[in-house]
């Protein structure tokens, strides 16, 4: 049976980097996957203006969710702007009435990037808003699985406890999608993210038994798994 998974993400390319990986396995298991990115991650080119690097950004989302086999969608917010109110959070939450995915990703709860903790506090107020019985012509819906991906910005007290491992043929369409984003490719900060990622597929793997794996912290109850989702 298929299933729908959500990846929230703070700016675009943030679920691309972390959870990418797994969303290109879940598709390749027949799932459906839909990224979301709560605001455009605009502010982070050292040469492009924000409006620029905007329209890049997101030519780069949709391209490497096409590339994926994933479904692209980004919020109306700025980089560095997001804000944490029932307005943005009842955005998340008629996405997920419409999608209803069995499974959400997104941030840790603690980060060095106020959008990510934001995305993480709004991604759990949206998912109970989800859930309740609202006048609304999308119904409701119950997110079974809520899981926290892997991200060095949101290190704070992040501990996996599931594992997936990352097949060949997904990591590698991985890998090249994710050469088409350019904060990726080391462009903006210098910072080696596709090696970083990669080499902390291989490490996860080591712990998983299996080459590549990706980790995510499960939200709500932390029972040790060691397989898919």
């Amino acid at each position: 049976m298929s299933r729908t998974v959500l990846a929230v993400g703070g700016h675009i390319g943030d679920m691309d980097l972390t959870a990418g990986p797994t969303l290109a396995k879940m598709v390749d298991d027949g799932d459906r996957a839909i990224i979301l990115a709560c605001t455009y991650g605009e502010r982070g080119h050292p040469r492009l203006s924000p409006e620029e690097y905007r329209t890049q950004k997101v030519r780069e989302g949709e391209q490497f969710a096409e590339d994926i086999g994933a479904q692209f969608r980004v919020l109306d917010y700025s980089d560095g702007f997001l804000p944490d109110d029932d307005e943005a959070a009842n955005q998340i939450a008629d996405i997920i009435r419409a999608e209803k995915p069995d499974i959400v990703i997104t941030h840790w709860r603690n980060s060095i990037h106020r959008d990510h903790e934001r995305t993480a506090i709004l991604v759990e107020r949206a998912r109970f808003l989800a859930s309740l019985p609202v006048d609304s012509p999308l119904g409701r819906h119950g997110v079974r699985q809520l899981l926290h991906a892997d991200n060095w910005e949101d290190a704070e007290g992040f501990a996996p406890d599931l594992y997936v491992p990352i097949p060949d043929g997904a990591f590698q369409r991985w890998r090249t999608a994710i050469q088409n984003q350019a904060f990726a490719r080391g462009e903006t900060y210098g910072f080696r993210y596709i090696d970083y990622y990669t080499a902390m597929m291989s490490a996860k793997g080591c712990l998983a038994g299996t080459d590549r794996a990706c980790g995510f912290a499960v939200g709500g109850s932390s029972k040790f798994q060691l397989a898919g989702p």
